[in-house]
């Protein structure tokens, strides 16, 4: 590398801390050692280090512990976790504790030297985006992009953007279809290191097994039928920055072990090419499906599963976060106002119950298309019932003249009678307790047997 990193060894053993010191300065890069925890906090405290290389079995203080006094005191320092193959557990708890990625015993000098690029470029991009990124933040109303809500339920994933975006650990989102998780992806870019960087994005249940391999790791001229040339796949696209895979648990088992070469040892080839290949990126993935449930019935790897899951993110359904539902709606209208050069219409108090005591099976994605629908045909200055077309079927004949506590009664009974009247369960798709479904059931009449 053109700019050294300074890097410091942390191992108890000697001929580990002694051949990985040599094989680092042999690649031009700057080197201390450190025989343990306490030794590599007091040479921390002398001078700085870009990088810190941490074995996690050590006596006395071990590497997770040293982790979390790095973070503490010096967060600038990127540190590696080295630990044995039958340990990936405790290297995910070290990716989530801050670590910036994880080695594998035993390892090959060039598995490290990939991994030694990818910190050198990770740290180049923090340093160079570190003001800009700053200015940028300090520049959004939000700072979350289309994301709107107030409701406790956002405010929680508004607050695991913050804490995973600073890192490069691979993040999973999982949310019903419609609820917004591609927006999440694109704020955790955004607030990164990374947020200059590309932003790739592919829809892996829209592609054919062959054609995801395709799309993912390119292709050279004449690899199959139709390659009239050669093309760079997405993992390509993505060097510098990030790569999200929607709905990654539809990828077919063999996909997954392809990915999961790529995310252990950082190169790939493109389909029909023999040279290898290397991409820097950061991975967010999102499903709408339950992941444990598809491990157990064998249709999803879990080596495959603990490496994209190191944090992870659920984006509730818009059900759950009622009271976003009016200030979200008003967004669209301004949103669309502009884009049609239409005054923003205002919502009258029959939509708005209408929009209140809706069930939301198509989340944000069908309150977006309802409002854009309903600006275009919008008269008068006013948003009513007509204008409003639901996914679902409406509200009845009749409904308009219903009060909000009428409205919030004929969802309950609708949301229980979908559960079996299991009180539990419906309340958790309210987004309540039970106690206080239970109030509102007595005090709406409600029977429940």
């Amino acid at each position: 590398m053109s700019n050294p990193l300074r890097v410091l060894v942390v191992d108890d053993e000697l001929a580990m801390r002694e051949s990985i010191a040599a094989w680092l300065v042999q690649d031009g890069q700057q080197v201390a050692k450190a025989a343990g925890g306490r030794e590599a906090l007091d040479l921390m405290e002398e001078r700085e280090f870009d990088l810190a290389l941490v074995d996690i079995k050590m006596p006395g203080m071990d590497g997770l512990e040293l982790l979390k006094h790095i973070k503490e005191g010096h967060p600038d320092t990127l540190v590696i976790i080295v630990t044995a193959y039958g340990s990936i557990e405790s290297a995910v708890d070290a990716m989530k504790s801050g670590a910036s990625d994880y080695l594998l015993k035993p390892f090959d000098p060039e598995h490290l030297m990939l991994l030694l690029e990818k910190m050198g470029r990770q740290r180049r991009l923090m340093q160079e985006n570190k003001m800009l990124r700053l200015r940028v933040a300090e520049g959004r109303a939000s700072g979350f992009e289309d994301m709107v809500g107030g409701s406790p339920a956002m405010l929680k994933v508004f607050e695991q953007i913050e804490e995973v975006a600073a890192t490069d650990a691979p993040v999973l989102i999982a949310g019903e279809t419609g609820s917004g998780k591609e927006l999440v992806a694109r704020a955790i870019h955004n607030r990164s290191a990374r947020s200059f960087g590309p932003f790739v994005a592919i829809n892996c249940g829209a592609q054919s097994e062959s054609l995801l391999e395709s799309e993912l790791f390119g292709h050279e001229r004449g690899a199959f039928t139709g390659a009239v040339k050669a093309r760079r796949g997405r993992l390509e696209m993505a060097d510098g920055g990030t790569l999200f895979l929607d709905e990654v648990g539809e990828i077919s088992p063999k996909m997954q072990v392809a990915l999961l070469r790529v995310l252990e040892d950082g190169s790939f080839m493109r389909v029909g090419g023999g040279q290898p290949l290397t991409s820097d990126f950061r991975l967010i993935c999102a499903t709408h499906r339950n992941l444990p449930e598809l491990i157990a019935a064998g249709g999803f790897r879990q080596d495959f599963y603990y490496r994209i899951n190191v944090f992870s993110v659920n984006v509730p359904p818009l059900r759950q976060r009622r009271e976003d539902v009016i200030p979200l709606a008003e967004h669209f209208i301004a949103v669309f106002s502009q884009e049609t050069g239409k005054a923003a219409p205002e919502l009258e108090d029959k939509a708005r119950r209408a929009l209140l005591g809706y069930a939301w099976p198509g989340n944000v994605r069908e309150l977006r298309n309802i409002m854009e629908r309903a600006v275009i045909v919008s008269k008068g200055g006013h948003i009513g019932l007509e204008q409003l077309t639901f996914l679902e079927e409406g509200p009845k004949p009749g409904a308009s003249s219903m009060s909000l506590a009428e409205m919030e009664a004929e969802h309950i009974r609708r949301v229980l009678q979908a559960h079996g009247n299991n009180i539990t369960q419906a309340a958790a798709a309210l987004g309540i307790d039970r106690t206080t479904l239970a109030r509102k059931i007595k005090k709406a009449g409600l029977r429940t047997s």
